[in-house]
């Protein structure tokens, strides 16, 4: 059974900054495309960033493009979002989202993820 958890969220300060950790047990990170997603009260969810080791590609959203970064330690199964200059409308629940094959197959934000995690509160303060 694959199970992704994501950690790392909590409450910041905006200016500041935080790192989320995405592991998945039950499968490799090869050759799969691993996204993140975050939904705020009352909003859609929307796509953060999508990485993909294996096909050497990775994905922003404008929202987020420049202040956020994503990266893969395939050692340990592990994806991380690290997150700067937060603002409050950064504010959601951030979600680990796993499917096989490169973003582009997922859009890179469409919700056709083979895997989701439970999600993590991130909350910036003003």
């Amino acid at each position: 059974e694959v199970q992704v958890v994501e950690s790392g969220g909590g409450l910041v300060q905006a200016g500041g900054s935080l790192r989320l950790s995405c592991v998945a047990s039950g499968l490799t990170f090869d050759d799969y495309a691993i996204g993140w997603f975050r939904q705020a009260p009352g909003a859609e969810r929307e796509g953060v960033s999508c990485i993909s080791s294996s096909y050497d590609s990775t994905h922003y959203a404008d929202t987020v493009k420049g202040r956020f970064t994503a990266s893969i330690d395939n050692a340990k199964n592990t994806v991380y979002l690290q997150m700067n200059s937060l603002k409050p409308e950064d504010t959601a629940v951030y979600y680990c989202a796993v499917g096989f094959g490169p973003c582009t197959d997922y859009d890179p934000f469409n919700d056709e993820y083979d895997y989701w995690g439970q999600g993590t509160q991130v909350t910036v303060s003003s």
